[in-house]
């Protein structure tokens, strides 16, 4: 028997073939294409690339010798959260959708805000109006598109189109509907209060399922171009960050995460719908059923890293003749410059940010360069300045009463050593890494396991297959100097802020 877990990235989809001991039989991942920007702070993927890099990767799985369509038991699926997926009566995609990074509906947030009330919204959802949100962007599209959405007689999220191509079903899971802005997040429901003040058809929306639950199976339709078999079970799954936390064991109070994937995501897992009232991180239910999470998001974590990479390139000409990762390789000459990097600061706002501004207008910047800086200190600092945005995040936390037991690093912060060690100094704390670091899809084949009768719970689910294979503790005095760099970081937003505000 084996299982399936599916991820819908921003770069990619990812298919992970999982045993019934939690090992990893087959991986596979297809590229997207990436996205269009065509105006500063727009987000735009075609779904139906989404579906071929799905058909890609699955039969990439399926034909490995050690895997058949016919051991797959079930299937889970995650994906990026908050796109707006527009679909016809015909089951057409209308144009392309508006993904998580998108920034253009600030004057939609405000709106929604001044109607329902900020106060009220976070009564309602748990979450104030971002820009990400799904439900700013719908407005967006009424607002600037009225043809477009004329024609509109379905909203998916991004994984839960390919589960409409997959096996015919509209359905979604409680953790990716959180991040709507149309959910009671509370209740574990589509709220009927904002669906009245955003005057959307609740028809429109996918029917909400608990993470492991089975949602449909596979159609003929779906067999035919993935080669999976017709019939096979398809579960909720979750969106990537709630499904990339339960591939880490993220899944009781106490346990939280730092992922840096393009964007940086800190986790925590509780057993109430935990709020913060200004709104400045997300309050969303978890993929564990009858539990929350909370989670503060840095728009441009690796981002900033592949910014630097694609704008000034990689100066190791050996190590890329050795078809090293240049990841790596940018992280092994950061490894040139100090703890602090000679004065130099990163803030890592290329696409706006959420925790804790909330501001889609800001911009990134970097901070004290003199003649006798190298690039080493600049990739440094950009290692820097992305942990300490995630340090802010643990920062409300605290202000929260939000325990913080352990920190299990994943993402590409977790593979690079020097990323890992600039991680433990920045938090202060230990940090651990896992054996086998999977990601959403893996998370996802977990959640298909529990649907499919492999394991009676997500706990025992987790408890039987994540492992810890090191831990990373910080060195106290290199430590205690970025307590003080991170001090100076927190003076960077508001003086940029101000700049920005003197240019407009």
């Amino acid at each position: 028997m084996k299982l399936l877990g599916i991820d819908v990235g921003t770069g990619g989809t990812r298919a992970v073939a999982v045993d019934e001991s939690g090992n990893v039989v087959a991986a596979a991942t297809a590229e997207h294409a990436p996205f269009a920007s065509p105006h500063i702070g727009w987000a735009e993927q075609d779904p139906r690339d989404w579906w071929r890099a799905t058909i890609e990767a699955v039969r990439h799985v399926l034909a490995r010798p050690n895997v058949n369509a016919g051991e797959i038991a079930c299937i889970g699926f995650s994906g990026q959260m908050h796109g707006a997926v527009l679909i016809d009566e015909s089951g057409e995609v209308l144009r392309p959708a508006l993904i998580w990074c998108d920034q253009r509906t600030d004057a939609q947030c405000r709106s929604l805000t001044e109607k329902v009330g900020a106060a009220r919204l976070i009564e309602l959802t748990s979450n104030p109006a971002l820009t990400g949100f799904t439900l700013p962007k719908l407005l967006w599209v009424q607002e600037q598109e009225p043809d477009v959405w004329a024609r509109v007689r379905s909203v998916l999220l991004p994984k839960d189109y390919i589960r409409l191509r997959l096996t015919g079903e509209r359905a979604t899971d409680v953790a990716d509907a959180s991040g709507t802005l149309l959910f009671d997040v509370a209740q574990r429901r589509w709220s009927t209060p904002m669906l009245a003040a955003a005057e959307i058809d609740q028809n429109y929306l996918p029917t909400v399922f608990e993470s492991p639950e089975i949602t449909g199976f596979v159609s003929a339709e779906g067999s035919l171009a993935t080669g999976l078999r017709e019939g096979t079970p398809v579960v909720a799954g979750a969106g990537d960050q709630a499904a990339g936390a339960v591939g880490m064991g993220i899944v009781r109070p106490g346990a939280v995460s730092a992922t840096i994937g393009t964007s940086g995501v800190v986790f925590a897992a509780t057993d109430h719908p935990a709020l913060d009232k200004r709104g400045r991180v997300h309050t969303f239910c978890h993929a564990v059923p009858g539990r929350w999470h909370v989670m503060g998001v840095t728009q441009a974590a690796g981002l900033s890293l592949r910014w630097f990479r694609d704008r000034f390139g990689v100066v190791h000409p050996e190590g890329l003749k050795q078809q090293k990762d240049p990841y790596d390789l940018l992280c092994a000459e950061a490894g040139d410059a100090p703890p602090g990097s000679d004065g130099v600061l990163w803030a890592p706002y290329l696409m706006g940010e959420r925790t804790p501004h909330l501001d889609p207008h800001a911009r990134a910047a970097l901070v004290g360069l003199a003649a006798s800086h190298t690039r080493a200190h600049i990739v440094r600092a950009i290692l820097e300045g992305v942990a300490f945005s995630l340090r802010d995040t643990l920062t409300i936390f605290a202000e929260m009463n939000v325990p913080v037991e352990t920190i299990r690093l994943g993402g590409g912060g977790a593979r690079a050593p020097l990323w890992r060690q600039i991680q433990a100094d920045v938090y202060g704390r230990a940090v651990e890494i896992l054996a086998a670091e999977e990601g959403a899809a893996y998370g996802a084949a977990l959640l298909a396991g529990v649907g499919g009768g492999v394991w009676s719970s997500v706990d025992e689910a987790c408890g039987e297959t994540i492992r810890i294979a090191t831990r990373v503790e910080p060195q106290s005095e290199v430590s205690a100097f970025m307590n003080a760099r991170y001090a100076m970081f927190r003076e960077l937003y508001p003086a940029l802020r101000s700049l920005s505000d003197k240019d407009a």
